[in-house]
């Protein structure tokens, strides 16, 4: 790839998206382009097609995805099976058919088998049955892949699959109930902490940032304590402000800051990789009660957590075995507690 040549970053606006397009930058790409959603919708199929041949990239990287937590997949299995369908259809079949040279395709670790063993290699893929709570998304990440390969081993086209990790970082979604577990716990301990600090101001400033459920920061104080203890966090005497947490706090997960998904997209971008499909990741994991008393640490929370048993944990441990991206060249470089110590600086910033 020439620092001139055009590449095309679908879900620019995104976290991954957008992250992608800082490292590109960082490398000195000049030709980055990208859309918003209003300004192309990739669920159209004839919309795709005609902006990929009148822009006529080099590479495209498809960084877009209707994306979401346990609640938000478990209650839309539809939406994220149809919407991720349309997207990455429409721009797979449009840069084949146009002659898209260099084809990279994001997905996720949720497309591996609930009870696969640990560490999830590449090869465990359709061994046995998905999570049940995001089977939609999944199943559409796994039409992207099969797609990517069977024009790669049918048409010798460059066309690769990057599965990253749970990731995390800048522009992350932090509305309570669509968000993933790692920003819905900073954004938590962030509001229990106002809350054990008495700081109505910075309470408010995050409710008119992210309103939840139409509460935003002109409500009063009844209706607002009333929402967040909705959403778990409880003031007890002397301002101990509890935090209650879905499940157990068992299951273990790994997180990969996007910053390094997006430096691994570069990667990919730079080099002609030898085979179709990749995990990314950092090889570690985490329980989510550590996960949970590392943000808490790092937010300054000082209340206590409380695990909520009823509620669903989802796979019990989801850990990707990432040798074979290593071995060619790729590796992390964003530990976890500093990863989280970044991204909360951010979120602070844009709660301003």
């Amino acid at each position: 790839m020439q620092k001139n040549d055009k590449i095309y970053i679908a879900g620019h606006h995104g976290m991954v998206g957008s992250a992608v397009w800082r490292a590109h930058e960082a490398k000195g790409y000049t030709n980055l382009i990208g859309r918003t959603s209003k300004e192309l919708d990739l669920r159209d199929q004839k919309a795709v097609h005609d902006f990929i041949k009148r822009e006529k990239p080099l590479a495209i990287v498809d960084a877009a995805a209707k994306v979401g937590g346990i609640m938000a997949n478990s209650k839309d299995q539809y939406g994220f099976l149809m919407e991720n369908l349309q997207i990455q259809n429409n721009l797979i079949q449009a840069a084949h058919e146009l002659g898209v040279e260099k084809f990279v395709f994001l997905g996720s670790s949720c497309i591996y088998p609930k009870l696969a063993p640990q560490p999830l290699k590449e090869e465990y893929l359709l061994t046995g049955p998905l999570e049940p709570t995001n089977e939609g998304y999944a199943i559409a990440k796994i039409t992207g892949v099969k797609l990517c390969e069977a024009i790669r081993n049918q048409y010798k086209k460059d066309f690769v699959s990057l599965m990253p990790t749970n990731l995390y970082g800048p522009n992350d979604n932090f509305d309570l109930k669509s968000s993933h577990v790692l920003p819905a716990m900073i954004r938590k301990f962030h509001l229990a902490k106002c809350l054990e600090d008495n700081n109505f101001a910075d309470i408010r400033a995050d409710l008119n940032k992210r309103p939840i459920e139409g509460i935003n920061g002109k409500a009063n104080e009844e209706e607002i304590i009333a929402i967040l203890k909705k959403y778990g966090i409880t003031e007890s005497p002397n301002h101990c402000v509890t935090l209650k947490l879905w499940g157990t706090g068992t299951p273990m997960r790994e997180f990969l800051h996007v910053d390094d998904l997006a430096k691994a997209v570069v990667f990919a971008i730079e080099n002609r990789l030898p085979e179709h499909l990749y995990n990314v990741g950092t090889g570690t994991d985490v329980t989510i009660k550590q996960l949970a008393e590392t943000i808490q640490k790092v937010v300054g929370h000082q209340g206590t957590i409380h695990w909520d048993s009823t509620k669903p944990d989802g796979t019990p441990r989801k850990l990707l075995e990432v040798s074979k991206l290593n071995n060619l060249g790729w590796k992390h470089t964003i530990d976890l507690q500093q990863g989280i110590e970044s991204t909360y600086e951010w979120f602070l910033k844009k709660n301003k």
